[in-house]
């Protein structure tokens, strides 16, 4: 199982973001992601930075790591932008980009109204998440956000690999019988233990997300 993080990117400027990307990469870590979103979720006075950016600095500091949003959502820009985006920073780090890409949800939708973009119905989403794969999968390896049975169902027959968010082992599992599966979320207070539970459903990744316990990570990774 591969070993990322989360970058702290809910911030006035990167730097935190380029820190944690090169103790990541000293680590021995497999790749960072950044959110996409307009604003921390439920904070709208705080900053958050746009994830491409960030990603393709990180990706020319750490020529080691993988790179990818988590998640890049749909509708926030035109599908054939978002494939440039992902286009543009798969020229930065060849082989080295996850194009994780999500249907966004209810939560998504105050960020977008307030920055005037419209917020399409799940329907919509999904379809858009749809073209997005087919488009940039022969390039790179593609995540699909997944989690409700109809966008579950949606990565599978695009040919995406799952991307689940803070559900328990068991659930890994099970849709692991399907195809592949990468984790994301919060460790816990056992990191090992969550990991090594991972690892057992057989995750292809797992993503720590914040508060994130980098000695924790960096001992797991030195005993597999």
């Amino acid at each position: 199982m591969k070993l990322g993080l989360l970058l702290p990117t809910f911030r006035d400027d990167a730097e935190d973001a380029f820190a944690v990307a090169t103790e990541a990469e000293q680590m021995g870590l497999d790749g960072v992601f950044a959110f996409d979103h307009l604003w921390p979720m439920g904070s709208p006075r705080r900053p958050a930075l746009a994830p491409f950016p960030v990603l393709a600095a990180v990706a020319s500091r750490c020529p080691s790591l993988y790179v990818g949003p988590l998640v890049a959502r749909v509708g926030l820009v035109e599908t054939s932008k978002l494939v440039e985006q992902f286009s543009t920073l798969a020229g930065l780090a060849p082989g080295r980009v996850i194009a994780a890409l999500g249907t966004g949800d209810k939560l998504s939708e105050a960020p977008q109204v307030a920055y005037g973009l419209a917020h399409r119905s799940a329907d919509e989403r999904r379809q858009l998440v749809g073209d997005a794969i087919d488009a940039l999968s022969p390039h790179m390896s593609v995540w699909c956000g997944a989690g409700s049975p109809s966008t579950n169902q949606l990565a599978r027959e695009h040919g995406a690999e799952i991307n689940l968010w803070g559900v328990a082992p068991a659930a890994v599992h099970e849709l692991s019988l399907e195809g592949p599966v990468s984790w994301a979320g919060p460790l816990g207070d056992d990191v090992a233990a969550t990991l090594d539970g991972l690892e057992r459903a057989g995750a292809t990744w797992a993503v720590a997300a914040a508060p994130l316990k980098l000695d924790e990570l960096r001992a797991w990774r030195h005993a597999h």
